[in-house]
């Protein structure tokens, strides 16, 4: 199997992109997130279909802005770039931790990232990403309410 530079390139651009997403939640730093999605980005993160980096950013911040710290670490990540689209894949193992009266508390997950990825004006960017949740394990208390009517 041969791969050239520019492909090896563009693999690690997308890698690095996924790592800024997740230290990115952990930071609360909602404007990175905008910066690394496309403006049309849709997401499947469990609550309905998610369209626009605003409604994806205001899903995950439903979870986490009344959580305490949270660490979102990847792994296995594999990509494949075809001209100016991209598909990847990565393990995401995240921790929850409670804060005030829920500092005791600790919530943790299992997943799989598939996000979909576009060159635009020459930087990959987020197009789609989908969660696939394997299992869980704590309590989900730790983390705000999430979206509207989603856990009633």
């Amino acid at each position: 199997m041969s791969i050239d530079i520019t492909t090896l390139l563009d693999e690690r651009e997308i890698t690095r992109a996924i790592f800024e997403f997740a230290r990115a939640m952990d930071a609360r730093d909602w404007d990175e997130l905008h910066r690394i999605m496309t403006p049309d980005a849709t997401a499947e993160l469990g609550t309905g279909t998610l369209r626009g980096p605003a409604e994806v950013v205001a899903s995950i911040r439903s979870f986490l802005d009344e959580c305490g710290p949270t660490q979102h670490l990847i792994g296995n990540v594999l990509v494949e770039v075809v001209g100016d689209l991209a598909t990847s894949r990565s393990y995401v193992s995240d921790m929850h931790v409670g804060t005030g009266s829920k500092a005791h508390l600790n919530f943790f997950t299992l997943g799989d990232y598939h996000d979909s990825w576009a060159r635009v004006d020459g930087t990959w960017r987020m197009t789609h990403r989908t969660k696939h949740s394997h299992a869980s394990l704590g309590s989900i208390e730790v983390l705000g309410a999430g979206p509207s009517g989603w856990r009633s």
